[in-house]
């Protein structure tokens, strides 16, 4: 059993306007799928990558796998350490996030103090000493616990946030584009620190990024998401050397190289479909070099590659 099952998840939201309008405009209901009939496992102690372009659903499968948004369709399965599946949402024990924005996520209002224990604290534990020994393990001095998050770097307050998500003793941390708001420098700090915690403590890791820098050097796996839909999947090493996906391989070629310096590279491709009105068949082929009449007609289902799993009619 891997610690994380995430099968058929499936998230849609509401965006149409409000009811009057609709009957003045005479407008249907629009429904936009974040998420759609997502698969895939982590296993314990590892660390899972999601990455994709801007609105892809990497950050709703996040908040779906921690339980702060619901799935429409699909379940999240989160071993419990006994064993057992603990299927939950809000309030999932074992499960905590590290956000984007260190400045966004810390309550300007409280002591360092507080933010680290209230984890603890929601679950009727007791709290003394917590956050000062939290503190000094991701490198921050006792000291600041009796400090406001203003008066923190950001690479600081990431530092607290990683803090607080170790408060609970967690299984799983999902980590939204935790070093994305950072400099260049403190973002590796982080980094270093993040996989330093994993070894000590144990910890599993499903980690969003856009970053394909970061999550080389970060992830055991990665799932490769375009359009909410999750096309490509492979071991990190694999998927590097030989990606299969085409948007995976146009994702590669437009990434900065330091090996490659005055070499031509054609730019992206079209746009990004409307979430709300997809295309038919394979998301990505309105925008694909290889793209043949199968794939504007039938959507390609994830199966085995080589060592990957591709959504792709020509993956071969």
């Amino acid at each position: 059993m891997p610690l994380v099952r995430v099968s058929n998840l499936t998230r849609i939201f509401d965006v149409s306007k409000p009811w009057l309008n609709r009957v003045i405009e005479r407008l249907p209901r629009a429904r936009l799928t974040a998420v759609s009939n997502v698969s895939f496992d982590i296993p314990d102690r590892s660390v899972y990558a999601l990455v994709g372009e801007s609105g892809s659903g990497k950050s709703t499968i996040g908040k779906m796998v921690v339980g702060l948004l619901d799935a429409s369709e699909g379940e999240v399965e989160v071993r419990a350490p006994d064993g057992q599946d603990d299927a939950r949402g809000a309030g999932r024990t074992g499960v905590q996030m590290i956000f984007q924005d260190p400045y966004a996520s810390l309550n300007p209002r409280w002591r360092v103090r507080d933010i680290i224990a209230e984890p603890v604290a929601a679950r009727g534990g007791d709290t003394k000493g917590v956050a000062e020994a939290l503190l000094e393990q991701v490198g921050l001095s006792v000291e600041d616990a009796g400090k406001f998050p203003h008066e923190f770097s950001g690479g600081q307050r990431q530092r607290i946030c990683i803090a607080r998500a170790l408060a609970d003793n967690p299984r799983l941390i999902v980590c939204d584009e935790p070093t994305s708001a950072l400099d260049v420098s403190v973002q590796a700090q982080v980094l270093n620190l993040m996989s330093d915690l994993r070894e000590e403590f144990g910890l599993t890791y499903l980690f969003i990024s856009h970053d394909l820098t970061v999550v080389q050097h970060m992830a055991d796996t990665i799932g490769v998401l375009y359009l909410g839909r999750l096309v490509e999947e492979a071991g990190a090493d694999d998927l590097f050397e030989t990606p299969r996906h085409p948007y995976t391989q146009m994702l590669f070629e437009a990434a900065p190289r330091m090996d490659a310096y005055g070499r031509d590279v054609e730019p992206p491709q079209g746009e990004i479909p409307d979430p709300i009105n997809p295309p038919t068949g394979c998301a990505f082929h309105p925008r694909c070099p290889r793209a043949v009449d199968r794939c504007a007609a039938e959507r390609p289902e994830m199966r085995r590659v080589g060592t990957s799993r591709v959504a792709c009619h020509l993956a071969e």
